[in-house]
């Protein structure tokens, strides 16, 4: 068998294309733009870039996107009252705090922060907890997990029912994705760094993803045939035979996993632009819900 390939990049081409016309028709009827306020606190390479991916992407569909950058020894006070400042302007709908924040600076009373109807990020601890609510639902749900869960849609996979395991349980990503499938009615295991034989467990499950943070932890002979094999993780390895002398893969071995996965996100190109596309859409849903309330 070979998997399928669950290509995240096409998908989020299309969606975007539809979310630019949205942005031009809520122009036209409002008379201004979405606007998402993007706040970044030190100088990591990685933040840094998926901050100008996610400028491009939002200025490609015609949301304006406004950085603001504090040194990596800012304090509390100095990000807090950043982010008082964006929820304060009426151009900008959505805030985004790029992740992860330095140690030194308390990260939940940082997202606490972001007004709720600005939560483009879906981080928000009272969006979190309605998420993790039987019969509530937030008003915006996390990029990563939710892009996650359109491509289980294009994937095809019949949720109500399956057993599903996610391996990891970050705030960001496992365990609100744990919640979301719990929510399309999947019976859910969440693995982690104390799971215990944890090989047998992936065994047993129709749908996994793989958001543990460690390169190639996933092996094919961990699935069960036919699984369908969501892959969070980017991780940087040295490759000598690569020109720039290194690649990324992601958290699953890809070569032995596409023999057995029924379908399977590839990396890059999977999960990541499906990430920036729900931040988009998240801003554009903030700007929505702030054009009615102000009526």
């Amino acid at each position: 068998m070979t998997a399928r390939i669950i290509d995240g990049q096409q998908l989020a081409e299309r969606m975007r294309s539809k979310i630019a016309e949205e942005t031009k028709a809520f122009q036209a009827a409002h008379g201004y733009v979405p606007g998402l306020g993007v706040v970044l606190v030190g100088d990591n390479p990685a933040s840094a870039q998926y901050v100008r991916m996610k400028r491009r992407a939002c200025e490609a569909v015609g949301i304006t996107s406004v950085g603001q950058y504090l040194p990596a020894n800012a304090t509390q006070e100095e990000v807090e009252a950043v982010v008082n400042q964006m929820n304060a302007d009426p151009a900008v709908h959505g805030i985004l705090v790029q992740l992860p924040l330095p140690n030194h600076l308390d990260e939940e009373a940082v997202l606490r922060a972001v007004s709720l109807e600005k939560d483009a990020d879906g981080l928000h601890p009272i969006n979190i907890g309605r998420l993790a609510m039987k019969g509530r639902d937030p008003l915006f749900t996390p990029a990563t997990p939710t892009g996650c869960m359109y491509l289980l849609e294009e994937a095809g996979a019949k949720l109500e029912g399956a057993r599903a395991v996610v391996i990891g349980r970050s705030n960001i990503v496992g365990t609100p994705m744990a919640l979301m499938l719990m929510k399309a009615n999947a019976t859910v295991t969440v693995c982690h760094s104390r799971t215990r034989d944890m090989q047998s467990i992936v065994r047993e499950a129709d749908i996994v993803v793989a958001a543990i943070g460690k390169p190639e932890y996933v092996k094919g002979d961990w699935l069960k045939p036919g699984a369908i094999v969501i892959d969070v993780g980017t991780n940087k390895i040295d490759d000598p035979t690569d020109s720039r002398g290194y690649r990324f893969v992601g958290d699953v071995e890809f070569a032995s996993a596409v023999e057995v996965a029924g379908a399977i996100t590839k990396v890059p190109g999977g999960v990541g632009p499906m990430t920036i596309t729900m931040l988009i859409v998240n801003t554009l849903k903030a700007a929505q819900h702030s054009a009615r309330s102000a009526v």
